[in-house]
């Protein structure tokens, strides 16, 4: 039962309710039929002035505007215009109303009506009588307001009352905005944003110019700027001392136009995208890359021209500047300017090189000096085996004096026993007194003058080198280092020399030459031009001097030694002058030099077995071995051990009685052939060893050099000779023997013996006390050269 109940109520009430859809249908049917207006919602078509929809969808104007909106409905007719009203929701001064949204309570009817916004004329309705376009004029907002939103009221035409309501809350809202207007005039802020711009391009161009010239370079054009310059320097630098306080006041006015000039294009443009991309553009091409690079080549010039633009900008920025500055004093301390230091101006000198006035000579010589520091004397020095130097033990003879002189220097180190160990140094004038022919050693010199020696390390810059050099002390230093590389201590090594010659050509960076300069430079050791003249010293030697120079006391003790211990050399043979004579002959004093990666060279044998000889041998200096006799035994001598005295003593050479010969001199008329065979006999020695039969003298023995040797060598031809000048030194003369003697040598062709006679000769006033006046002569002979001239005049006389 009680289901049957509840079944016919849910029948009940459907059949309610479908009796109620079918009537509201009904109705609806019979309006649309009777074509009543009904408006649905509305759009902005189109506005003068800027207009868009916020955020929240609500539809914005701008006051004072001509809008046209589009309307949504049923059945609308031109005259369904007067059905739209709008009514104030709310106002305010600010922009703070979420965008038109804000929520307020309403009972959706319209009190009263706006009178901002004015509908104007009829509705343009389309085909189908669902939209249509009206026109509405807002009006200005009041001073007060800064945003008004209104609300879109609907009149019901089937209200008896005809009462307005409102459309919706957020789809028929219109907010009203006030129009921005611009801060100045267009043609004001067309003037005022080219202004900005030059004030933009002055500041950034003062900014690069004035702070690029420092104050170091400023006093710099003051001092050696041309006349314009200087005028300008003068003016900018009092208040490019005051660095900081410049840098923040352009700095300063810089960001101050920079800004104003945006907000003008903003406010010209009215948009933030092209204010944004308009004062970019013109920011960084007329504010910064014009000025920059017409000031970084004349910012002097600019900087001068516009220093009362700089001093108002610092007047106006001072309350801010002026502390910022001082901060920055304290902070980052005064300024001083660019500095160079030697490297980076050498560097700045040879970058410039194109655009200075400076020849290259003159660059190189500043660039030699700026690196003088830099560079040690190892680096400019000449290396000890490219030295020319004198060994202490040398005797100052002629060749030795020659050498000196070829190699152009005037000072030459003097060592001992090896080249780095170096004991004094000799000046070419210590020599101005010095005669060649007193073969005087190189130690009496160096010990009479004693120059000091004056010693550097490798390390030594050379402008401490120069200091030195200028002191006077000396211009010639040996260079040395601490060698401590193997076992052992460490010792002082020397490695080369260094000459104040080297230090200026190192500051000139060229190489200075002389007439006697072989190289053009030391390191490098290339050579001078090879037609450049070289001096030859030949002119002043003697053509009697000896090849081989001894001192004179080694020869004095060679001709006391002959005369006293050779037979064959004793005064009753040779007289003492006529030996010495015999010594002083160029081929007689020899040496042999020692080769000692060829010990049994040929060139060491002084006498070989079963070789021929016609020469005796007296060693004066070195060390020789002999090998003798069928078991050839060897022995070492030394000096003064002599060989081959049978050599000069075989044959026996015989000579006219000196009766015959001073029976000769005093005939007061001679045949024909008398005179011949006179002549034969005394006048030409050739003739008189053609004549001798030849016979020479085989040794059974070797005689080789062990060490540098230096040795008298005696020929038969120079012995026969010196006994044929001693036999007529003494014979007593007569003038017509005289005369007839030199009509001899007139007569006499010019041969090689000849000379020998005339070289043997000596003094033809006989003596008693040969041997001390033979020492006196030897010893002050090269002093008296006229007595020299006058003894071999008077021989050759007496010959």
């Amino acid at each position: 039962m009680a289901i049957d109940s509840s079944r016919r109520r849910f029948t009940l009430t459907l059949f309610v309710f479908s009796c109620v859809f079918a009537g509201r249908q009904v109705e609806a049917a019979v309006s649309e039929a009777r074509g009543v207006t009904r408006i649905l919602g509305m759009r902005l078509e189109k506005s003068d002035s800027p207009a868009e929809t916020t955020e929240r969808g609500v539809i914005q104007v701008t006051e004072g505007s001509n809008i046209s909106f589009r309307f949504y409905g049923l059945h609308l007719f031109p005259n369904s215009s007067a059905l739209i009203r709008f009514t104030e929701l709310y106002s305010s001064d600010k922009e703070d109303d979420v965008h038109g949204a804000i929520m307020i309570s309403s009972n959706r009817t319209c009190p009263e009506h706006t009178r901002d916004i004015v509908v104007n004329g009829l509705m343009d309705v389309g085909n189908h009588n669902t939209s249509g376009v009206v026109s509405l004029k807002i009006k200005q907002l009041r001073k007060s307001e800064a945003v008004k939103v209104f609300g879109l009221c609907i009149r019901d035409t089937q209200d008896e009352e005809e009462k307005w309501y409102l459309l919706d809350d957020k789809d028929g809202r219109l907010r009203v905005v006030e129009e921005k207007k611009s801060l100045l005039p267009v043609w004001l802020q067309v003037i005022l944003i080219s202004f900005l711009l030059v004030l933009s391009g002055m500041f950034s161009g003062l900014n690069l110019g004035l702070m690029a010239l420092d104050p170091m370079e400023l006093r710099i054009v003051q001092s050696c700027g041309t006349e314009k310059e200087k005028k300008y320097a003068r003016k900018i630098e009092p208040i490019r001392r005051k660095g900081n306080y410049l840098l923040c006041s352009l700095l300063l006015g810089n960001v101050l136009v920079n800004t104003t000039l945006t907000i003008l294009l903003d406010d010209l443009t009215n948009s933030g995208i092209g204010a944004v991309v308009a004062s970019t553009i013109g920011i960084v091409i007329f504010g910064e890359i014009v000025p920059q690079a017409l000031c970084s080549r004349h910012g002097l010039a600019v900087g001068a021209n516009t220093i009362m633009v700089t001093k108002l900008f610092m007047l106006l920025t001072f309350p801010l500047s002026w502390p910022i500055s001082k901060i920055l004093d304290c902070v980052l301390g005064q300024e001083i300017g660019t500095v160079y230091n030697r490297e980076k101006l050498v560097e700045m000198l040879k970058v410039t090189e194109p655009y200075n006035d400076l020849v290259k000579e003159e660059l190189n010589m500043i660039q030699g000096a700026l690196e003088l520091r830099t560079k040690t004397v190892e680096d400019v020095m000449t290396p000890i085996n490219n030295c020319f130097m004198i060994h202490s033990d040398a005797v100052l003879d002629f060749n030795t004096m020659s050498e000196i002189m070829e190699s152009g220097y005037t000072r030459i180190p003097v060592y001992e026993d090896e080249r780095s160990n170096i004991v004094d140094i000799l000046f070419v004038k210590d020599l101005a007194f010095v005669d060649p022919d007193d073969c005087t050693t190189l130690k009496t010199i160096t010990k009479f003058y004693n120059h000091p020696v004056h010693f550097v390390f490798h390390d030594t810059k050379l402008d401490s080198m120069l200091e030195e050099f200028k002191k006077g002390k000396s211009h010639l230093a040996i260079v040395q280092k601490v060698n401590n590389e193997g076992e052992g201590d460490p010792f002082y090594e020397v490695i080369g020399l260094v000459t104040l010659e080297d230090v200026i050509e190192e500051i000139i960076k060229s190489e200075i030459l002389d007439e006697s300069d072989l190289y053009t430079d030391n390191r490098t050791r290339k050579k001078v031009a090879p037609n450049k003249n070289k001096r030859d010293f030949s002119a002043f030697k003697h053509e009697s001097e000896s090849k081989v120079k001894i001192s004179p006391q080694l020869l004095l003790a060679a001709h006391r030694f002959l005369a006293t211990e050779v037979s064959l050399f004793s005064p009753s043979q040779i007289s003492d002058k006529v030996l010495l004579r015999i010594l002083r002959h160029p081929d007689v004093i020899q040496e042999i030099k020692f080769n000692d990666s060829d010990k049994r060279s040929t060139h060491h044998y002084v006498y070989q077995r079963g070789k021929p000889v016609d020469y005796f041998v007296l060693i004066l200096q070195g060390r020789v071995e002999v090998e003798a006799g069928n078991e050839n035994m060897k022995f070492e001598t030394g000096p003064f051990s002599y060989y081959g005295v049978m050599a000069l003593s075989a044959p026996t050479l015989e000579f006219r009685s000196p009766s015959h010969l001073s029976g000769l001199n005093r005939t007061a008329s001679l045949s024909g052939a008398d005179r011949t065979e006179s002549l034969s006999v005394s006048g030409s020695n050739s003739q008189l060893n053609n004549s001798i039969p030849s016979q020479q003298y085989t040794p059974d023995f070797y005689v080789r050099a062990l060490t540098d040797l230096q040795f008298v060598k005696i020929t038969r031809s120079q012995y026969q000779n010196g006994l044929m000048a001693s036999r007529l030194d003494s014979t007593p003369q007569s003038p017509e023997s005289g005369h007839n003697a030199a009509r001899m040598d007139q007569t006499t062709p010019p041969a090689t013996a000849n000379t020998t006679i005339t070289d043997l000769g000596a003094d033809s006033t006989p003596t008693e006390n040969g041997p001390d006046e033979t020492t006196l002569l030897l010893l002050n002979e090269q002093n008296s050269p006229h007595t020299t001239n006058h003894h071999h005049s008077q021989l050759e006389n007496s010959i």
